[in-house]
Parts: C-alpha cells; sequence; structure tokens
C-alpha cells in the first residue's frame, strides 16, 4: 500500500492551496443568505479551471484526472474549510453519467459543470432515515409524468438548492428496496413546499413535502425500480471524498494554537492529551488513504469507507471534547469554537450514515458476519 502522491499530484496540492487562501474559513459551519452565495461563487471559480469536473471523463466535459486529484481538492478544502464537496458534481453527475440518457446528460451535465445547478439529496423521510428501503414518499405515474406525493426531512442546504435528486417509491409499499426509482425535481415545481429545521450546530436543515407534485416521465434516472443498484453505484464513486482527513486535521491545529495561546502546552496532561488527538488524527488520515489506495487499484473499498466514517467521527469529537476540556467555562462563550465545534460533532455519528450503521457495514463486509435487509 503506497500513501506517497506523485510531483504532479503535490503540485495540483499547492495549487489548491493557493486557490483557497482568499476563501479560507468561508463555510465555517454555517450556509445561509449572503454566507451561501459566496459559497456558490466559489463553485463558479472552481468550474471556470475546470475542478468540479476533475475526475470526468473528457468525453463527458471533465477534466480526466485521477481520482487521486478529486481526493487532494475535497482534502484541502477540508483543511480549509471553504465548502464541503458538492454532491451535484459527485454523485448527481457521475450518475447522470453512467445510467442517464444522451438527452438527460446534455441537459443536466453543463449546468452542474458550470456551477450554476445545485442539488439536494432527497432521501431520508420521518421513518425511513438510516433504512432507507423503508421510503414511503411515492412517485405515480400518470402518463407521461409522476405524480409525488409524500415528506422528506433533514434535506441539507435544500433551501438554496435548485434541483431534488429524490428517491421516491414506484413499486408496492412491501417491495422495500425493489421498489424505488430516482426522479429529479425542481425545487420551484407547484405543490412543493420547503419548512426549516433549525439545528443544534446553528444551521438549517429542512422538510420537504410533496402535495401532488407533478414530474415528467423523462426525469426518471435509470429505469423505474432500480434505484437501490443505481444508488449503491454512485455511493462507491464517492467514497475517496466524502469523510477526507483535511477537516479534522484543521480542527486539531485550531485546538493546539488555542492551547498554545492560552498558555496551557506547559502542562503535561495538556500535552499528553494533545499527543493522542494526533494518534488519532493520524488514524483517520490513514483510512482515508486507504479507501483511495483500494479505489485506485480496483478492491472493494465498501468497509474501508465504513471504517473511514467511523474513524473521522471518533476524532471529531474527541478534539471538540478536548477543546471543550481546555476551555471550561470558556468555552461557552466563545463564538465558533469551540463550543460550535462541539455541537457539530454530535452531528458527525448521524450525518452520512450512523456509526452503529457503519459498524454493521465493517462486521459485514469485511468480517463476514451476516446481516439482513
Amino acid at each position: 500500500m503506497n500513501f506517497s502522491f506523485s510531483s504532479e499530484e503535490e503540485s495540483f496540492r499547492q495549487e489548491v492551496i493557493d486557490f483557497l487562501r482568499p476563501y479560507r474559513d468561508l463555510e465555517g459551519f454555517i450556509q445561509q443568505g449572503e454566507k451561501w452565495a459566496q459559497v456558490e461563487a466559489l463553485f463558479r471559480a472552481m468550474a471556470e479551471r475546470g475542478w468540479l469536473s476533475i475526475a470526468w471523463a473528457e468525453s463527458e466535459g471533465g477534466l480526466g484526472k485521477s481520482i487521486a486529484f478529486e481526493y487532494i481538492l475535497w482534502d484541502e478544502f477540508g483543511y480549509a474549510r471553504a465548502a464541503r464537496n458538492p454532491l451535484s458534481a459527485g454523485i448527481v453527475a457521475k450518475t447522470l453519467i453512467r445510467h442517464g440518457s444522451p438527452e438527460q446528460k446534455a441537459r443536466w451535465l453543463p449546468p452542474i459543470r458550470s456551477g450554476d445547478a445545485h442539488y439536494s439529496l432527497a432521501y431520508s423521510e420521518p421513518e425511513a432515515g438510516s433504512d432507507l428501503a423503508a421510503v414511503r414518499t411515492r412517485a405515480d405515474l400518470d402518463g407521461d409524468a409522476y405524480v409525488i406525493r409524500g415528506e422528506k426531512c433533514w434535506q441539507s442546504y435544500a433551501q438554496n438548492m435548485d434541483y431534488f435528486w429524490l428517491l421516491a417509491r414506484t413499486g408496492d409499499l412491501d417491495s422495500r428496496a425493489r421498489g424505488l426509482s430516482l426522479l429529479i425535481v425542481d425545487r420551484h415545481a407547484e405543490g412543493l413546499r420547503i419548512e426549516p429545521l433549525p439545528t443544534l450546530d446553528g444551521d438549517q436543515l429542512n422538510a420537504v413535502f410533496f402535495d401532488g407534485v407533478r414530474v415528467p416521465a423523462s426525469h426518471r434516472i435509470g429505469p423505474e425500480n432500480q434505484a437501490w443498484a443505481i444508488m449503491g453505484e454512485a455511493l462507491a464513486d464517492e467514497r475517496h471524498i466524502q469523510f477526507p482527513a483535511g477537516r479534522v486535521r484543521r480542527d486539531l491545529d485550531d485546538v493546539c494554537d488555542w492551547a498554545e495561546a492560552h498558555e496551557l502546552t506547559g502542562d503535561p496532561a495538556v500535552r499528553a492529551r494533545l499527543g493522542g488527538l494526533a494518534a488519532e488524527v493520524r488514524e483517520a488520515e490513514m483510512h482515508s488513504l486507504n479507501v483511495l489506495d483500494a479505489m485506485i487499484h480496483g478492491r472493494q473499498a465498501t468497509a474501508a469507507a465504513a471504517a473511514n466514517k467511523i474513524a473521522h467521527t471518533l476524532a471529531c469529537q474527541s478534539i471538540a471534547r478536548a477543546a471543550m476540556d481546555f476551555g471550561g467555562e470558556l468555552a461557552l462563550v466563545m463564538g465558533d469554537r469551540p463550543e460550535l465545534l462541539w455541537r457539530l460533532s454530535l452531528w458527525e455519528t448521524i450525518g452520512g450514515g450512523t456509526t452503529e450503521i457503519m459498524r454493521s457495514v465493517v462486521a459485514r463486509e469485511a468480517l463476514g458476519l451476516g446481516g439482513n435487509r
């Protein structure tokens, strides 16, 4: 297993670092109002360099670079806290490239590539969070359109998006994973309503209601009732950039800087705590690189990706807990750091798959322990 990058890849890393200097800390922990407008401008600046489509094939309008470049790009974005990788250019675009018709690709890929179209994944529901096979939102075919009724919840940035990448049931209720389809839904479609859900980290998730929303049948991606397999492929394509270690490296650097600024590093207990955190962050980085290495060499990365998510989550929480301990009562009134860091770390155990689900994946895929879906 070789974790070194080529000279070309390292040169690209420096290019990304230089590009991000004006955007450092742009994302912070929120993407609302003016903040989102700035992030959107950043995506357009990336698009001018071809970075939103860096790993797309040249035949699809991309740069045709290896996934190592894509990993480096989002690793440095994480460290700079500039923005999280947009789902539009990742899961959505790569699914369109693999499963979209020529007409669908011609319509939807160019605005994604240019940074002008943004998507929210409309998967989770009140009764179908980790268990997406239990989705109940229905899409019933009526002539040349699907009529959608149901509710999605915990939608990130839905208030800023242009489209929903909707998972809906087109089969019988008891069809579970065998009766799901993917559709693209315009956020401004008649019958669609968005309601905010304030979160612990000061940001906003959303509930999205579909009340007889009509969507052209031509907006269905892939065959009807085949979304489960399509989603699995898309997830596999994105595993190397789902949880890069840049963000936890930055969190640790911030805590170390804060401890030094407050003259805490002379305490052997504090130094020991920071050393332990550094080991956790290095472990998370090794897991990230292990996923990348597996994907580059065509090995199955399902268990490795789940282990990476677990390591990332635990490192985030350990760093945030240390920041709270070091800050004492001051931690409650210091703004973004460290109290908000602690609140955000709680979300990390849920977003992208709960820690319990990830451990089940490792048990099933790496250890051969059986499980039912």
